[in-house]
């Protein structure tokens, strides 16, 4: 006799209690190596394709894991009239800026977060200890003023009223280590949404990367709602998971804000039955962040670290929207949360055969509403 899987029997007859294997494999479903899977190099891109929406979209059925393949234009064939289409409008800051010793050695800052005017928390290479002065452009410099936890340094610039009125001068696109090639001028634009607009982030939410005014625009005429929050995406997002069980992992704070206007026309939404469609994982962790028990947006500003991954009931949206991520990532894990471990690795294992384009500048992935 076949048992089921997901449920504990009781031979009543024999007074004892069956424990079927489904149990083991769960716990084998939340260890890193079930979150694995073979990407050639060839695969990741290393530059954006010539029209954002241009890109190739992977369309997945959430409840049958069955695939369409288009392009991302045709995204206005599955959204309807009513849904809301939530977009994170963080803006990506030229971060990354080049310095030097006194002794001639390179050194990288990675600004993180301002502290106040001119004083940044920030990733400094090179080893440099409290109380060394940078050399940045000859006009500039930055002094190591205090040392915090897991290698975070306060970094005090001198030479400038502002540093943020010369970001862009002396600073440069964060383009992801995975990206192997200095960042140019095209990435100033391409690697930003065109809906971009609250300063903060040191990465972009690359879902969005796929949109274009134009596009936004058909949409909104199809009566689709497009409906801004903002996660300031912080260097959390490419931390690998260092634990054999995930559930140990801990992701670093990063801050969101969701408008009153943005949750009220979420929460009326939900109200009356329409679909919610996130554009990408930053977007679903800020409105899981923020939703009570029943489901209902809260407005307001604040900091999530919420760790999103297989057996999370997901309590706001219908749809997402993303690209394809990292094997053994925190974004992997909130998919396969989503849409279903199988369904998800599946699907990114015929992306690899079909030559889909992957990570932040490759091609998008639409997991369908029921």
């Amino acid at each position: 006799m076949s048992l089921p899987s997901d449920t504990f029997l009781l031979y009543r007859g024999l007074g004892i209690w069956y424990n079927p294997p489904m149990l083991s494999h769960a716990d084998t479903l939340l260890k890193l190596a079930s979150f694995d899977y073979d990407l050639p190099e060839q695969c990741i891109a290393q530059e954006p394709g010539p029209i954002r929406d241009r890109a190739r979209l992977m369309v997945l059925h959430r409840v049958t894991g069955s695939i369409e393949d288009r392009i991302f234009s045709d995204i206005t064939d599955y959204l309807e009239e009513g849904d809301v289409l939530v977009v994170n409008d963080t803006k990506v800051f030229p971060c990354r800026i080049m310095a030097r010793k006194k002794t001639g050695g390179a050194v990288e800052i990675f600004l993180l977060s301002e502290q106040g005017l001119n004083s940044w928390e920030a990733l400094v290479s090179g080893g440099v200890g409290i109380g060394s002065r940078l050399d940045i452009n000859g006009d500039v410099e930055a002094e190591i003023t205090a040392s915090g936890e897991k290698g975070i340094k306060t970094v005090r610039f001198h030479g400038v009223r502002d540093v943020r009125e010369v970001l862009p001068e002396i600073g440069q696109t964060p383009l992801p280590p995975y990206i192997k090639r200095k960042p140019d001028a095209c990435d100033r634009e391409r690697y930003q949404t065109v809906y971009a607009s609250h300063d903060g982030a040191v990465a972009a939410p690359t879902a969005g990367l796929h949109f274009t005014t134009e596009l936004l625009r058909m949409l909104e005429s199809k009566g689709v709602r497009i409906v801004p929050v903002t996660l300031s995406v912080g260097p959390g997002t490419f931390q690998p998971v260092r634990v054999d069980d995930i559930t140990l992992h801990r992701m670093l704070p990063e801050r969101f804000a969701i408008p009153r206007d943005s949750a009220a026309l979420i929460n009326g939404a939900r109200a009356e039955g329409r679909r919610i469609i996130a554009v990408g994982t930053t977007s679903v962790r800020t409105l899981e962040s923020a939703a009570a028990q029943d489901g209902q947006v809260v407005p307001g500003e604040g900091t999530t670290d919420l760790f999103i991954y297989p057996g999370h009931t997901f309590r706001v949206i219908d749809g997402m929207i993303t690209n394809f991520h990292l094997p053994k990532s925190t974004l992997l894990m909130l998919v396969s949360a989503f849409a279903g471990r199988e369904h998800v690795l599946r699907a990114y294992r015929r992306a690899v055969v079909e030559q889909y384009r992957f990570y932040s500048y490759g091609d998008a992935m639409f997991i369908r509403p029921v």
